[in-house]
């Protein structure tokens, strides 16, 4: 179990993690999300080792490790900028830290044969890394750090390099090997679609805070804040100000009907917000429809993403098949009430259970 108590780092005047307590499980996929410099290298370096935190303290298994450096810690790390031993073969790269563990031999061939088998690499296991692509480089990464078994695996956007067939294949492979080693996995990615395909549970990360850690599917639906619900969406999510009169939510160029499950919400200012899958093309203006003006088009084959404005906000429309509006055009658009967010003034998500205590 890795558990994190209210750590922070700052160097200087700059605070890279602020205040972050997490508890991890053993046999756990968690996922960290969020942009670039939004803190997951950083936090992930404290649950190394290789840096100290500021202030808080982490434990491992019940044991507070904060002082303790890496080389005395039990844990595997893979880098989107992958490290290999330049004389080694392949082979022996997986083999290494099996090697220092002063593991039997059969063990040590077993285990590479599994993993080499699993990342596609046994046709190059003599290889040097220098006689690879840098696809194959980076599984050769990845291999070494499944074979260690460590307790702690720390995957930092270790798919980043690998083309999209093998990443689509070690996204469906890789949530078993996790679930079957026991070890706590911390895999850091600034994809959403990722975060949701590998499944476990995430931990949103906005300037060096975590936002909102549950599992990930619940925070995709429910997400507690706007910081964390724009995070977490990839085309950006659509929002809006609005003010909520009687039955409908009013925003320049909109006049929405209110959902059932937002019914006894007081009139006055919010923010609503939609994901781009929850809007589609309407063939004409009706109630509840969108009217928005389009920038740009990007058509990818099987899905177009319009870019389009209202009320001075930019929105995303993804819609499937090819459509291509002229840029200027206004189109009509019908989002999917059911699935509207709604965030206060502070930028709190509104519930149908928050509604319910406030009541």
């Amino acid at each position: 179990m890795l558990e994190l108590k209210t750590v922070s780092k700052r160097i200087g005047e700059a605070t890279h993690i602020d205040s972050v307590s997490m508890t991890m499980e053993p046999g756990s996929l968690n996922v960290l999300l969020g942009p670039t410099l939004s803190g997951k290298t950083s936090l992930m370096r404290l649950m190394a080792g290789l840096d100290r935190p500021t202030d808080g303290e982490v434990w491992v298994d019940g044991v507070n490790v904060t002082g303790l450096p890496v080389q005395k810690r039990d844990v595997a790390m893979v880098y989107q900028q992958f490290i290999n031993y330049p004389a080694m073969t392949v082979y022996d790269n997986i083999a290494s830290p099996m090697r220092i563990a002063k593991k039997r031999k059969a063990e040590i061939d077993n285990t590479v044969e599994r993993v080499a088998t699993l990342l596609q690499l046994k046709p190059y296991l003599k290889r040097l890394p220098l006689e690879l692509s840098g696809g194959q480089q980076q599984r050769t990464a990845l291999a070494r750090a499944l074979a260690k078994n460590a307790k702690l695996v720390l995957l930092d956007e270790p798919l980043a390099n690998l083309d999209y067939k093998l990443r689509e294949e070690l996204r469906a492979e890789l949530p078993r090997i996790f679930t079957q080693s026991g070890a706590v996995f911390v895999y850091a990615t600034a994809e959403p679609e990722e975060a949701l395909l590998l499944g476990g549970r995430t931990a949103t990360l906005h300037e060096g805070r975590v936002t909102q850690f549950d599992d990930t599917v619940r925070l995709y639906r429910s997400p507690a804040d706007l910081v964390t619900a724009r995070t977490f969406s990839d085309p950006p999510l659509n929002v809006i100000g609005a003010v909520k009169q009687g039955d409908q939510f009013r925003a320049a160029g909109l006049a929405l009907r209110v959902p059932d499950k937002f019914k006894n919400l007081f009139d006055g200012p919010y923010t609503i917000a939609f994901r781009p899958h929850h809007l589609s093309l309407a063939s004409e203006a009706s109630d509840n429809t969108i009217s928005l003006q389009i920038s740009v088009t990007e058509i990818t084959g099987s899905e177009s993403f319009l870019h389009a404005t209202i009320g001075g906000e930019d929105w995303v429309v993804l819609e499937h098949g090819v459509h291509d509006p002229a840029p200027g055009t206004t189109v009509n658009v019908a989002p999917k009430l059911d699935q509207m967010l709604v965030f206060d003034r502070l930028g709190e998500a509104i519930t149908p259970s928050t509604l319910q205590r406030a009541a």
